[in-house]
């Protein structure tokens, strides 16, 4: 297996396509890149830019670049010794436009006669042999047509079956002969009878655990690897699947074992199940510690305090708040997956009164304390999830009694069900609502992560990279992605407000004055966000207000927004820029807050890159990421810019911290240089500790050769006055900082020297 010494993700799209990345790489390498991470690029909804609504896997999307794009982009990597890493979708597939899905359509057409409703997840008895397809409005006689010997609703078509409309019949006439149903959108979470992701109605999920179903939709996937085009692959969402172990199983089966990494979110002290054959995941977990070293502790009750202070309803503990917000989306728009499962264990439950079963699934779904479980392993999870939800339903213990053996037993189809959908719950009722109720601080608040979990000591971060280089030391490390709630340099920036929370209670007191919307939690998000992202357009920050005013659901939402709320939501971004005073404030709080900000961009830059694991540079972020949720954080990136920038670097340019993020540019190309060039030296993991009064603002390990030095708590240090006489105590032996050139002798060095340039440093042994 041939395995990464980094990657850089790259978002494959019709404006920045196969054969545009393969010019790239000639950059990328100069970078100091290893390998190149695509994200999916078969054939995809048409205007598609994330490519996870594949509609065909049989062939490489043309608008991306097709066939010869991607032999094109492999020969220039390849050609300068690098890889390619590319991101699969195996859970589901998109359905937007039947006929664009030549499987979908053909279920459409033919029901359960159809040679493919063996890979789709359908009930096919719950809808009257009918599979149910949520698109209609709310008029009383949907206006169904026939264009073009297909049944047309609006601009959208489907299939018509032989013989259903050959007598005349009218539209709806013919609609009621067919093996679908076209139903009201809104009965999608109580009535739907088939598997999404997630909740998106148009992305339907396959059956991978079914053989042909693996062979067929893996087919070309596995040419790349015959073809010797592709070297590794990323999973997108694994949980979804039936049984991950055993697709991860077959999937090193048709790859010849190459590198994988799953799309797996950990919760807490979760670990990867070490049957998977994975090398690691994605890199969240790495991401959550890395933010919290770079948090300071003391900021925390100031901020609690805050945080209560601005919310009209009593502050929940974390954990109450997700079981409710978890609850709410069981009860909701997933509702039809618990009531599937509760309709695949009527003949056993019998005795159970309507309601009882499907009220006690939802309430363990709620209760799950991570994504899922992968039964028998795992088992202490589930155990976990009863225990809380006897606890907090004490009503229903027995039918809780009635259940929890068809529900632990790996081999009942309703356990195995359940497993797939405690996932959806936790992703939606956690990702995607409490992340944007719980504003205590908002870089906190992001995938995979706990924002209970306010900080780590520097002994926690040194402990959990140890963990990682014994464990899973080729498992990915990032710090942003194309589904991270804010980029890096967001949250980098709003860390900052932890060492300032008394300053940051008088500027969002004021701001809220100026602006009020009624909806404290939701001001503190927004205004946080919008400091971290500064200077940002108007048109990007209305997009995301409203994504994450919808997303809280507590003052407005998707399906029935607050016309009133929404209006003063609006007001609120756009004082950034019209009210004077509250863009004195805006500008205030951002001078405060932009160098520390910086300072702890680059220290996290630095630390992910050279820390265990195999560190991702998501596209553009070699420079300031002050990306916002998707599909903020797809925008185009400008690589001409950054190849004028490495240019001038590697002409013997020592930029400033400054606006340009050329700084941050220095110090990402010489680690990943570094890293590639003498991985000798990225062989284990020590902590160093730093010797003095200002010892605690240092995060320092060596891998073997090459040190880390970084600053933590910024404003902090300042206010202390610097470093003082603090020092580090290194071997006795000639190194080089690789980001400034600077020589020492090794031994006892002062931290104001080494740090004196710039707040981080990368110290290895020079080269004989």
């Amino acid at each position: 297996m041939n395995i990464p010494i980094s990657t850089y993700r790259l978002q494959i799209r019709a404006g920045f396509d196969l054969d545009a990345a393969a010019e790239l790489v000639d950059y990328l390498a100069l970078l100091g890149v290893d390998w190149v991470y695509l994200s999916p690029i078969l054939a995809a909804e048409q205007g598609s830019d994330h490519g996870y609504d594949v509609v065909d896997h049989s062939f490489i999307d043309a608008s991306r670049g097709g066939a010869a794009g991607l032999e094109k982009l492999s020969a220039a990597a390849h050609s300068r010794g690098m890889g390619v890493l590319v991101d699969i979708v195996p859970n589901h597939v998109g359905v937007a436009t039947p006929s664009a899905n030549p499987w979908w359509w053909d279920l459409l057409l033919r029901g359960q006669d159809s040679r493919y409703a063996e890979a789709f997840d359908v009930d096919w008895d719950f809808g009257d042999s009918r599979i149910r397809i949520p698109v209609l409005g709310d008029e009383d006689i949907p206006q169904l047509s026939i264009v073009d010997g297909q049944l047309a609703y609006y601009d959208q078509r489907f299939p018509i079956a032989e013989g259903t409309a050959d007598d005349g019949a009218d539209a709806l006439t013919v609609h009621d002969r067919q093996h679908y149903e076209l139903v009201n959108w809104r009965r999608a979470d109580a009535e739907l009878n088939y598997r999404r992701f997630f909740a998106v109605n148009s992305l339907a999920g396959i059956r991978v655990e079914v053989p042909w179903v693996f062979d067929e939709s893996h087919a070309e996937i596995v040419r790349w690897f015959d073809e010797k085009l592709v070297d590794g692959l990323r999973v997108d969402h694994p949980d979804g699947v039936l049984d991950p172990g055993t697709y991860l199983d077959d999937l090193a089966r048709a790859t010849g074992s190459a590198y994988v990494l799953v799309e797996k979110i950990l919760e807490g002290s979760e670990r990867m199940p070490p049957h998977w054959q994975a090398a690691g995941t994605t890199g969240y977990d790495a991401l959550g510690d890395i933010d919290r070293v770079l948090v300071d502790p003391a900021g925390r009750h100031r901020l609690d305090r805050l945080d209560a202070s601005i919310d009209d309803a009593p502050k929940q503990p974390w954990l109450d708040l997700i079981h409710d917000t978890k609850r709410a989306i069981a009860d909701g728009i997933l509702r039809s997956e618990i009531l599937r499962i509760a309709r695949m264990l009527a003949d056993e439950t019998g005795d159970l009164t309507t309601g009882q079963a499907d009220d006690a699934i939802a309430e363990i779904a709620a209760c799950f304390p991570v994504y899922r479980s992968y039964l028998p392993h795992g088992m202490e999870h589930f155990e976990e999830a009863l225990e809380d939800a006897r606890h907090r339903r004490p009503d229903l213990d027995e039918v809780f009694d009635v259940l929890v053996p068809l529900l632990s037993d790996p081999s009942n189809p309703a356990a195995q069900r359940l497993q797939q959908t405690t996932g959806m719950v936790m992703a939606k009722g956690v990702e995607d609502t409490a992340f944007y109720r719980y504003s205590r601080l908002a870089s906190l608040t992001e995938v995979g992560g706990d924002p209970s979990e306010f900080s780590i000591t520097l002994d926690e971060f040194h402990s959990r990279q140890e963990d990682r280089h014994a464990v899973f030391p080729a498992s990915l490390t990032t710090l942003s992605t194309h589904d991270t709630k804010r980029g890096e340099d967001v949250r980098a920036r709003i860390d900052v407000l932890s060492e300032i929370p008394g300053e940051w209670r008088s500027t969002l007191t004021s701001l809220r004055e100026l602006a009020p919307l009624g909806d404290g939690p939701l001001e503190n998000l927004l205004w946080e966000s919008i400091v971290g992202t500064w200077p940002a357009s108007r048109e990007r920050l209305h997009a995301y207000a409203e994504k994450a005013a919808r997303e809280a659901g507590n003052s407005t939402g998707w399906a029935a927004p607050d016309e009133d709320f929404e209006l003063r939501m609006h007001a609120l971004i756009d004082s950034a820029f019209d009210n004077p005073a509250a863009a004195e404030q805006l500008a205030a709080i951002v001078e405060r807050v932009s160098q520390p900000g910086w300072s702890n961009s680059l220290a996290a830059k630095l630390i992910q890159l050279t820390a265990p694991g195999v560190p991702d540079v998501y596209q553009g972020s070699e420079l300031w990421e002050t990306s916002l949720v998707d599909p903020d954080n797809r925008r185009t990136v400008d690589f001409g810019l950054r190849r004028q920038l490495l240019a001038s670097i590697d002409g013997g340019e020592h930029p400033h911290i400054d606006a340009t993020g050329a700084a941050k540019l220095l110090v990402t190309t010489a680690a990943l240089r570094l890293r590639r060039d003498r991985a000798e030296l990225f062989t284990r993991y020590a902590p160093i500790s730093a010797i003095g009064e200002a010892a605690d603002h240092l995060i320092a390990f060596d891998r073997g050769g090459a040190v880390t030095l970084a600053t933590r708590l910024p404003i902090g240090l300042d206010a202390r006055g610097g470093w003082g006489s603090t020092t580090v105590l290194l071997a006795q032996r000639p190194i080089v900082d690789v980001i400034t050139g600077a020589e020492y002798e090794g031994g006892e060095l002062e931290l104001s020297v080494l740090l004196s340039q710039y707040p981080v440093a990368l110290l290895a042994t020079r080269e004989v």
